[in-house]
């Protein structure tokens, strides 16, 4: 299948913008490169019922949360819960840049979501990212009642670097024992930092997630003796059953898709039940760009089905 028309409009756009790209500039500099161009390929931000931001404690201080409430949604009423973790290579992305993604998850699955704002390298490497994920997943368990959200119905997703959060976090929390978690909603994931598959190569240039961003991703938050940790890879993580069902969305023209898709294929070979679909003609952050390109909010809608359904299933 060739690139869908809006994506290849948007690699268009950017490839004649003029920007420098993110590994010749400060992360301080990307982070802000990176804010700009989502405000710039997002849909209008739509209206939820109630959204403020609070904090967890973390290992290191406050974890920056921000908690949005579905709209049509009852206010007092304990609602299930989407933790989610944002993209950007460990390096790139707040709750701005993945707010409308948010409101947009909240709203099809009339759920919360509370977004997380990790700490990211340069300045925090691995496994800070981890440990912020599990903390606050753990918080905001134990504050459910306080949150007005349902600790029985807990589940976890993110896009790219959040989505390779979203499963390590379900791989940790089985192996201590909880909290448990109902459902795992990754977008592209990153799972094997040695990045060395075939669409690596073939998709690792002119398709928006360039080789050498990669490289600088992952150089700021990695040590190579990291690489084959499952925490940094949970595709090498000895054992990936018991967790919980998981609902994966790729893009054909991503250097990520063959991971993502052998994730998927190792989750189904050890159990697990999972919905894989690869958006064929879309290209790496694909679901960030609403405004330019449609399939990010079917992309969204299918995330939003199963999330709705998964919680259904929970409460029955």
């Amino acid at each position: 299948m060739p690139v869908d028309p809006q994506m290849q409009g948007v690699i268009e756009r950017i490839n004649n913008s003029g920007l420098p790209p993110f590994y010749s500039v400060s992360a301080h500099e990307a982070r802000r490169l990176y804010k700009e161009a989502r405000a710039f390929l997002s849909p209008p931000a739509p209206g939820v019922e109630a959204v403020r931001d609070l904090a967890a404690d973390g290992p290191a201080g406050p974890i920056p949360l921000r908690l949005y409430r579905g709209l049509g949604t009852v206010p007092g009423t304990p609602l299930p819960l989407l933790l989610y973790f944002h993209g950007g290579g460990w390096t790139i992305g707040d709750l701005d840049t993945h707010d409308i993604v948010c409101r947009t998850l909240a709203n099809r699955a009339r759920c919360a979501v509370v977004a997380v704002d990790y700490r990211m390298g340069p300045e925090h490497k691995f496994p800070a990212a981890v440990e912020d994920a599990i903390a606050a997943t753990r918080w905001v368990s134990q504050q459910a009642a306080a949150l007005g959200v349902d600790a029985a119905r807990m589940a976890v997703g993110g896009d790219s670097a959040g989505g390779n959060l979203a499963a390590v976090v379900c791989l940790a929390l089985r192996d201590a024992g909880g909290p448990a978690l109902l459902f795992q909603a990754l977008v592209y994931p990153a799972t094997d930092q040695r990045m060395d598959s075939a669409s690596h190569a073939k998709f690792g240039e002119g398709y928006l997630l360039t080789r050498n961003n990669m490289l600088w991703f992952r150089g700021n938050y990695l040590s190579p003796a990291d690489y084959d940790d499952w925490r940094a890879s949970p595709i090498r993580a000895a054992d990936l059953a018991r967790l919980p069902p998981a609902h994966i969305i790729t893009a054909g023209y991503d250097p990520l898709v063959d991971e993502g898709r052998a994730y998927s294929d190792r989750l189904v070979t050890a159990g697990v039940p999972v919905l894989y679909e690869c958006f064929e003609g879309m290209a790496h952050g694909f679901v960030t760009m609403g405004g330019a390109v449609a399939a990010a909010n079917h992309a969204l809608y299918r995330l939003g089905q199963s999330l709705a359904q998964a919680f259904k299933q929970e409460r029955a």
